[in-house]
């Protein structure tokens, strides 16, 4: 059974409508990350890498059991102080 010819019309009007609601937003996406992406990736700091998975940020002061070496390295890189992203690597156990 086909469909009626305005039907038909309808659906490719409405299907072309949707593609260029797509190619327009992929174009927007494109250009706006291409301006600057340079800046994005100079600011990367060594936790951002660490911690590619956690956009977010991690939790950086440590609440289980660790040896008293790992505090004391703690507290001279200024752990307590530290504000995501500019979390030093001596914050992190490991």
């Amino acid at each position: 059974m086909a469909m009626p010819t305005a039907a038909r019309t309808g659906f490719r009007l409405t299907m072309l409508c949707m593609a260029a609601v797509l190619a327009g937003g992929a174009a927007h996406s494109m250009t706006s990350v291409k301006g600057d992406s340079e800046d994005r990736v100079l600011s990367v700091t060594a936790a951002q890498q660490l911690f590619a998975d956690a956009p977010d940020g991690v939790d950086h002061m440590v609440t289980g059991p660790v040896s008293s070496a790992f505090r004391e390295r703690q507290r001279e890189a200024g752990c307590a102080d530290a504000v995501w992203p500019n979390v030093p690597l001596a914050c992190f156990p490991g």
